[in-house]
């Protein structure tokens, strides 16, 4: 796993198609995924089991990601859904194969506090 994945991004997870979602931002969506995926986070992705990374998008700034999150957020559910639809139709995890477990020499990305 390189380090294409480190940056900032805005990213929605799901619990499955159609399911309950997630949206945030971060500077290292690597490691952030990670969190989702093994349940580091308190609340409500981790309750309901938003661990597949279903839509993100590069931003240049972080201001742009947290503003792009926050409108994002006060969209209708339908709208998300439809943003999620019109990138990945499948609904695919998009890390499903960011993170080489099975390599005994791996270690879990880190993100900064």
């Amino acid at each position: 796993m390189g380090t294409h994945r480190t940056f900032i991004a805005t990213y929605i997870m799901a619990n499955g198609r159609n399911g309950a979602t997630y949206v945030g931002m971060t500077a290292n969506l690597t490691a952030r995924v990670w969190k989702h995926k093994t349940g580091a986070f308190d609340g409500h992705s981790r309750t309901k089991g938003c661990t597949q990374l279903v839509w993100f998008e590069r931003h240049a700034w972080v201001v742009g990601a947290i503003m792009r999150e926050t409108r994002i957020k006060g969209w209708k559910r339908d709208w998300k859904l439809k943003l999620i639809e019109d990138a990945n139709p499948q609904w695919l995890d998009l890390a499903a194969d960011w993170y080489p477990v099975n390599d005994p020499g791996w270690t879990p990305p880190v993100e900064a506090d």
